[in-house]
């Protein structure tokens, strides 16, 4: 098991990038996918066609988010941290994943850098918002 920890900023006020999180017609706009959310704590996700499937563990309002990620039958949950901090440029926007199976690593890095967080910044930069 293997553990993704990196730093970004997101051109929005994290307010904006929370929602941007946690709301299905946001999600549905940023990812250009279907998605299915229940933003509350237990409540279930689905992103990118079922690609990433997961539950909420943890939410603080414009804060922090805490996802279980569902990789099949592994004895560890695979749990991703999301915090947002505010940054003079937008949002620090910190993912701190763990419990990635070694098998999944090199994939699930490259998800979060060139789709997950590439897909927001696009999003927030098209919009005109710096």
């Amino acid at each position: 098991m293997k553990t993704f920890k990196k730093y970004f900023i997101i051109p929005a006020e994290p307010e904006e990038v929370y929602l941007a999180l946690t709301t299905e017609i946001t999600i549905r706009l940023w990812t250009g996918d279907q998605v299915e959310i229940n933003p509350t704590e237990g409540g279930a996700f689905s992103m990118w066609d079922g690609a990433i499937q997961g539950k909420f563990i943890h939410l603080e309002p414009f804060q922090k988010i805490v996802q279980q990620w569902f990789f099949g039958d592994q004895e560890e949950d695979s749990i991703v941290t999301i915090k947002l901090h505010e940054h003079k440029k937008g949002t620090s926007f910190e993912v701190n994943h763990t419990n990635i199976p070694d098998d999944a690593y090199d994939d699930i890095v490259d998800g979060w850098i060139h789709v997950y967080v590439e897909s927001l910044i696009e999003f927030y930069e098209e919009d005109g918002v710096n």
